[in-house]
């Protein structure tokens, strides 16, 4: 008999492709792609191994009830007719998130309150003491998700979000979240074979998704803990065959990795968080402006950065995208260059023609991540026309 269920791997708008692909190379069965998510099937080993090795997924929640629900009653009674003693016991701590997109309900929190009083009574009327709620650090953490009349209860086996990968202890003033790195950098078709730079490199993220991509390092292998530790059915045994087995998967890299900025402290930074993921020998950081550098590599040279927006840094936006077109054209011969921005006006400054432009989001902010491919020599006319 199978031992596979249902999971579904939550992500970010635009990288839903990406997650499919994922997951189909890691194996699982039976996968759908949706809305910001990508539903799956696979055993708790694949559940282990998804939250160690997908680098697009924020979360995985692993649904073990769902109902049609028309009134906050009706949910209390759903929640309080499950048996909750299969997950946890009334020692244990939970947390509720709960998602809803409906015209019925429309307060998220409440949804949150009416779940865990019905968890909380239940564990009272039958077992005389009730569990405590933990916010932050959580035996068990469950996910409501709302969608018109249908109410799924799920597991959450990840725990934080998972771009939270644990190897960065200093961020800088407009940090770029670990899985929007991730995404970008798969969605540039970034594989390892050729140089890479982010010239704008602020505490490191880029450069170190890059350097586990390209050694096929999983992307969580630095975090502390997952939420399925604390699960009653956890299997530490068969965790660490998971990890065993995705390490033994790590590839060689024979290019280069470089990260640049001006700013000293964030160059401290990047080179910390470089040190904490175990990269330093893929990855050499440099104190460099970008404007007054050229590249400095023989052969195709792959680029992703995430210029500063204009949000929190007081810059002339149009002289600054002037500049990064200016660089590219006269320095940066044979380069496919990425960045993602959220300034459409100023991209116009740039004095390129993108040749492939993606809508992302970078937090709230809906932005474009664009493609610029430098020739060698009289190609490069063409675009100064």
């Amino acid at each position: 008999m199978s031992n596979n269920f249902k999971m579904v791997a939550k992500t970010m708008f635009g990288f839903e492709e990406i997650l499919e692909k994922e997951l189909k190379n890691l194996g699982a069965i039976n996968v759908e792609k949706g809305i910001r998510n990508v539903s799956f099937e696979g055993d708790k080993g694949f559940m282990y191994k998804a939250n160690l090795c997908l680098r697009t997924a924020i979360k995985i929640l692993k649904p073990i009830h769902g109902f049609r629900v028309r009134s906050e009653q009706d949910l209390y009674d759903h929640i309080y007719k499950m048996d909750w003693t299969a997950y946890m016991t009334y020692h244990n701590t939970f947390a509720i998130d709960a998602t809803v997109h409906s015209e019925k309900f429309n307060h998220s929190l409440f949804i949150a309150l009416k779940t865990k009083d019905a968890i909380a009574d239940k564990f009272r009327n039958t077992e005389g003491k009730r569990p405590n709620v933990d916010l932050k650090y959580p035996d068990l953490r469950i996910n409501i998700h709302i969608q018109k009349d249908f109410c799924t209860v799920s597991l959450d086996s990840s725990g934080q979000s998972l771009h939270q990968r644990g190897y960065k202890t200093a961020t800088n003033i407009a940090p770029i979240n670990e899985v929007l790195a991730a995404g970008m950098l798969l969605l540039s078709g970034w594989d390892g074979q050729t140089d890479f730079l982010d010239p704008m490199c602020g505490s490191g993220t880029l450069p170190i998704e890059a350097a586990m991509i390209a050694c096929n390092i999983p992307a969580n292998i630095n975090r502390k803990e997952f939420s399925f530790e604390k699960w009653r059915d956890y299997d530490e045994d068969l965790f660490e065959k998971i990890m065993e087995s995705s390490l033994n998967k790590t590839r060689e890299f024979h290019h280069k990795i470089y990260g640049f900025d001006k700013a000293p402290s964030a160059v401290r930074k990047a080179t910390d968080n470089v040190k904490n993921a175990n990269l330093g020998e893929y990855i050499t950081i440099e104190q460099k402006d970008f404007f007054e550098s050229e590249k400095e590599t023989e052969g195709k040279l792959h680029m992703v950065f995430n210029p500063p927006y204009g949000e929190r840094l007081a810059i002339n936006m149009e002289e600054f995208y002037a500049q990064i077109g200016n660089t590219l054209k006269q320095s940066y011969p044979n380069t496919h260059a990425w960045f993602i921005t959220s300034n459409m006006e100023a991209i116009k400054n740039v004095g390129l023609r993108p040749s492939r432009r993606i809508k992302l989001f970078n937090g709230k902010l809906e932005s474009k991540l664009l493609k610029y491919e430098i020739y060698e020599g009289s190609k490069k006319a063409k675009f100064n026309k």
